[in-house]
């Protein structure tokens, strides 16, 4: 039996699990204050802004599960913003790009962030706005410890931050210095952002529902948004193509956009239902690779084994190729999302796995006998800024792990369950918009400057999103909310956590803690778009014996330290008590709870 790092938390009060031990607190100090597990997953989302800054902002997005005891079903807030109007493919083309860059402030969109969180509140919650973001607040303007990736972080930008970001330099670089390790971080500015929100929320009367309506105003037309189209419209920024552009954002952009309530999309698997987002995200890559497992009767493979990497691997290559292939904002393309997900397709798609050999073509199906149409991937050696590691700074092909999104997984003792996966809005990838204390999101660089494609870039369409919360239900009955940073590597780590104790025995924690690897088969969803045909990040602590049998079959292994792959967190019930574990590597992730 896996020796787990860390005991699985169990009680039957509430559990708060995320990527940071500050932001798990702040969601249980929540919890003991009469709060539930909405009001706890939006104070977490805030707090996470401010400790992580390299990882999500205010600027930024978020999809968020909620399960909701009295409405007894499970219900997806898209908080992910959109393109502008004046963002199409012929303008961008016209400026001399062929791929969207990875920085500045071209690629930037609505930032959904603020109003998913304060629809999560509106519909779920019941707390005000002050105590909710109180906290945040307190981070911001009192300081909070340092993490050593973010001093990293700053500084791989320090010098474009001083000779071209200034505004940048200005919030990130205190006395023209890269903050320590560990040293006393403030950003008086977005503390003040904030406050202004719950000031003008709590001017407009008493009544809380007014108060959230208020502050989503001063956010989507008011000061924020003003803010935001001044600096886009008055400053032309370095990017990755090596040259300067405005933003295209303006205030019109984000009066017209606001989180939309959706149905999950759902797949059965055994006895369980297993839910995530629309194919405006990554999601469904999750249910589409079940299906095709479903086939195979994992209860008889051992978890971990040759045989099983091997079949998780290759379900994985056909069901990103799909993704690849046919995902997109569903408002602006035909998706055939029930024929992706059904059994017959799931079957040919499954005839197509080689048990004793790894693939390395990308191989999309035709869904209803649809003919797959790609993109024409670019050469991503020849683009500039290629080898900086710009776009979202996930796990490199190298094994480099850089973090890249954040995730906090809540359930209260009514029952009520959140997944989250906060992103975007990078210190990093955008400059800072000096009245405001943050950057904006660069989402769009996942758009692709080609037409006719699902996810081509079009005004007021989503990127297609590689964030992904999860939530599964066992028996019909609210079961677990999990989730992982890392990029395309998702899907893929969230896939290992729920197989891992649906078919391995493990619990929360030991699931989170087995050996884990991903696939960088599947071109990257962020500039500039590498790919590495059959290559496997793996983690060292997976045996001998099965490195040994995967590189035989033709996988290209590439073997990282023994706790490198996954940044996984879970929150679960099951029977009497709730349970919750996170993950260990980084020395970051936390789980609490009573």
């Amino acid at each position: 039996m896996l020796e787990s790092t860390r005991p699985e938390l169990l009680g039957d009060f509430g559990m708060v699990a995320s990527t940071h031990w500050l932001a798990s607190q702040t969601g249980m100090s929540i919890l003991e204050r009469g709060g539930n597990a909405a009001d706890a997953a939006a104070a977490s989302g805030f707090a996470l802004q401010v400790l992580e800054p390299h990882l999500n902002g205010p600027g930024g997005e978020v999809p968020i599960l909620v399960w909701s005891e009295t409405e007894q079903k499970v219900e997806v807030i898209n908080g992910q913003g959109t393109a502008p109007q004046a963002a199409t493919v012929e303008r961008l083309k016209d400026m001399g790009l062929e791929i969207m860059p990875g920085t500045g402030l071209l690629s930037a969109v609505v930032p959904g962030a603020f109003g998913a969180w304060l629809t999560l509140l509106e519909r779920h919650g019941s707390m005000s706005l002050r105590e909710v973001l109180s906290p945040a607040i307190r981070f911001a303007e009192h300081g909070h410890p340092v993490l050593g990736r973010v001093t990293r972080t700053i500084e791989t930008v320090q010098e474009m931050f001083t000779q071209e970001w200034p505004t940048s330099a200005a919030t990130w670089l205190p006395g023209g210095q890269v903050p320590a390790p560990n040293s006393r971080f403030r950003n008086t500015v977005l503390a003040r952002t904030y406050t202004r929100l719950i000031e003008e929320a709590e001017a407009a009367g008493s009544d809380r529902d007014t108060q959230l309506d208020a502050a989503r105003r001063a956010w989507y037309t008011g000061f924020v948004a003003e803010a935001i189209e001044s600096f886009c419209r008055s400053n032309e920024v370095k990017d990755t193509s090596g040259r300067r552009h405005p933003g295209l954002l303006t205030g019109q952009d984000l009066a017209d956009w606001q989180a939309e309530v959706e149905e999950p999309a759902t797949l059965e698997y055994q006895n369980y239902t297993v839910c995530k987002t629309g194919p405006w995200g990554q999601g469904p890559v999750m249910l589409q690779q079940l299906a095709i497992l479903q086939g195979y009767g994992l209860d008889s493979v051992p978890a971990g084994s040759a045989d099983w990497v091997h079949l998780l691997l290759e379900s994985g290559k056909l069901a990103f190729a799909d993704r690849e292939a046919w995902y997109g904002d569903p408002r602006y393309t035909d998706i055939p999302l029930q024929e992706l997900l059904s059994a017959d397709y799931a079957a040919q798609r499954r005839n197509l796995i080689d048990q004793a050999t790894a693939s390395r073509q990308l191989r999309p199906g035709s869904p209803g006998g649809r003919t797959p149409v790609l993109p024409q991937y670019p050469d991503a050696a020849g683009l500039e800024g290629a080898a900086a590691g710009v776009g979202e700074p996930t796990v490199a092909h190298n094994g480099e792990t850089r973090g890249d999104t954040c995730h906090v997984d809540v359930v209260d003792s009514s029952g009520m369950m959140v997944a989250a996966t906060p992103s975007g809005g990078w210190l990093q990838a955008s400059p800072t918009i000096p009245e405001l204390g943050f950057c904006l999101t660069s989402r769009a660089q996942m758009f692709w400057l080609q037409e006719g494609l699902p996810n081509s870039l079009r005004p007021g369409a989503r990127p297609r999103t590689t964030l992904s919360p999860s939530f599964a239900l066992r028996d019909g009955k609210p079961w677990m909310a999990f989730g992982t940073p890392g990029g395309d590597s998702q899907d893929q780590w969230n896939l290992q956590l729920f197989l891992n104790v649906v078919h391995g025995g493990m619990n929360l924690q030991e699931a989170i803690d087995a050996p884990a690897f991903h696939s960088t088969h599947i071109p990257s969803s962020f500039y500039p778009r590498e790919s590495f045909p059959a290559q496997v990040m793996i983690e060292d602590r997976v045996p001998a014996s099965v490195l040994d049998e995967l590189a035989r079959r033709g996988h290209d292994l590439k073997v990282g330290g023994g706790w490198t792959e996954g940044r996984l967190s879970a929150v679960s019930r099951e029977g009497q008590w709730l349970r919750a574990g996170a993950n260990p590597r980084g020395a970051q992730g936390y789980a609490v709870g009573r």
